[in-house]
């Protein structure tokens, strides 16, 4: 179960997710791996390294519309809204490179199974190799306060179709927000996430994509880029980002896994 609460956002490019730049770590979170340093420049983000487990969703000839969180090697998260009515044979899941276009490795969509009610979908995927590692999914994602980072290649500015895409993958410090903050929020599954400094977060082209915290010095998902929580607009307030933790038992029972 989620212990506290989140604001945000996402849409669709065919899909909606974000960026941004977060608060410092609370007494609540762990330091993070690289000491959370970043500096503004998703909307409000900073280019960011690759991630091992950080996934750009694509169809078979490149394009980029959603990110996605490999949690095995046979397995990703991403959101349900980015695959529905399409055929894994139309996708493919570019893996551990921080450049969209190149880099990493490409591996296949074998199957989708989208949550009946919540903004999540598993893809299966095949075998991603094992240099690159999958993140854990944590225990759950914590209280209001938690220092988490949010990442994707979704535009940059907050205006709907305002720009384009970037190459390289950008990345945001937020931080988990009461769920008062996001309006349609569904409190026991989805997390409120903070929108650093009045513009900064996730936007279209986000959705499905990874929202983490520290756990003993390693990053661990909580998170999935769904929808904002004010409209239209990026990034003005703050998202709304589906709870990973809170669905594990229907991600086991998919996967079949003790994720």
């Amino acid at each position: 179960m989620r212990l506290r609460s989140l604001a945000a956002a996402l849409l669709t490019v065919t899909a909606f997710a974000f960026a941004s730049m977060a608060a410092p770590a609370t007494a609540a979170a762990d330091t993070p791996p690289d000491g959370g340093v970043l500096q503004p420049n998703v909307v409000g983000g900073s280019p960011a390294p690759a991630y091992s487990f950080m996934g750009s969703l694509q169809t078979t000839t490149g394009g980029h519309f959603c990110g996605a969180s490999v949690v095995h090697r046979n397995w990703a998260v991403t959101a349900r809204h980015c695959v529905q009515g399409s055929a894994p044979s139309s996708m493919q899941l570019r893996v551990g490179s921080s450049n969209r276009t190149s880099g990493g490795v490409v591996v296949g969509v074998t199957s989708v199974t989208m949550h009946s009610t919540n903004d999540l979908a598993m893809i299966g995927l095949t075998t991603v190799p094992s240099a690159y590692l999958p993140i854990r999914i944590a225990e759950n994602s914590g209280p209001v306060g938690t220092f988490t980072r949010i990442m994707g290649w979704g535009q940059t500015c907050p205006s709907p179709g305002g720009c384009g895409a970037p190459i390289q993958l950008q990345q945001l410090n937020t931080s988990i927000v009461a769920d008062g903050s996001c309006g349609g929020i569904l409190g026991a599954t989805e997390i409120c996430t903070s929108n650093p400094g009045g513009v900064a977060g996730a936007c279209y082209g986000d959705s499905g994509g990874p929202q983490v915290k520290t756990v003993g010095a390693t990053w661990q998902l909580i998170g999935a880029t769904s929808r904002s929580g004010g409209g239209s607009m990026c990034a003005v307030s703050p998202s709304i980002y589906v709870d990973v933790p809170a669905l594990r038992p229907w991600i086991q029972a998919v996967t079949g896994l003790p994720l």
